[in-house]
């Protein structure tokens, strides 16, 4: 099974153009809303692969890094077991 797991995302646009993510439903349906994203920056996913804009956020009081990449799709790392 891989550690990158695609995943749909509601998002918002603000006024200025940034991309906010507000929601996320993993694989098997569940949805989380995302309560704040705490930051936002370039990097790779060394556990998953792939690079795009890293938005670091709060999920259920947890931080979570939800990937967006240059091919308009988001993923997120696979919790280990």
């Amino acid at each position: 099974m891989s550690d990158k797991v695609y995943v749909d995302v509601l998002p918002e646009f603000t006024k200025d153009g940034l991309l906010i993510p507000k929601q996320i439903t993993w694989e098997d349906g569940r949805k989380y809303e995302i309560t704040r994203v705490v930051d936002i920056k370039k990097m790779a996913s060394t556990k998953a692969g792939g690079v795009g804009e890293r938005y670091l956020c709060v999920v259920n009081n947890k931080r979570v890094s939800l990937y967006y990449e240059d091919n308009n799709m988001w993923f997120m790392e696979r919790a280990e077991k």
